[in-house]
C-alpha cells in the first residue's frame, strides 16, 4: 500500500461524517460528527509532517487533535443547554 492510497483512503474516511452532519438535524449528531472531522484531520496533518518531517506542522496536529474536541463538546453543551431554557 503506497502513501497516495493511505491519503486517499483518510480523504475517503473524512467524507463520511461530513455527510451526516449534513444530512441529520440533531445538534449533538452534527457536533459529533464535526469532532470526528476534526480528530480524522489531525490524524492527516500528523502523517504528513511525518511523511515530511516538518515537526512544525505536526505541532499543529496536535494542538488541533488536543484541543480541537473540547472546544465542540463545549459549544454542544452551551447549546444543549439554552434549548433546555
Amino acid at each position: 500500500m503506497t502513501i497516495n492510497s493511505i491519503l486517499i483512503a483518510m480523504i475517503l474516511a473524512l467524507l463520511i461524517p461530513i455527510y451526516e452532519a449534513w444530512q441529520d438535524e440533531d445538534i449533538w449528531q452534527k457536533m459529533l460528527a464535526f469532532a470526528s472531522i476534526a480528530t480524522k484531520t489531525s490524524i492527516m496533518i500528523l502523517v504528513i509532517s511525518v511523511l515530511r518531517d516538518d515537526w512544525m506542522i505536526g505541532v499543529v496536529g496536535v494542538i488541533i487533535l488536543s484541543v480541537g474536541n473540547a472546544g465542540l463538546m463545549l459549544l454542544a453543551q452551551l447549546i444543549k443547554r439554552m434549548n433546555e431554557v
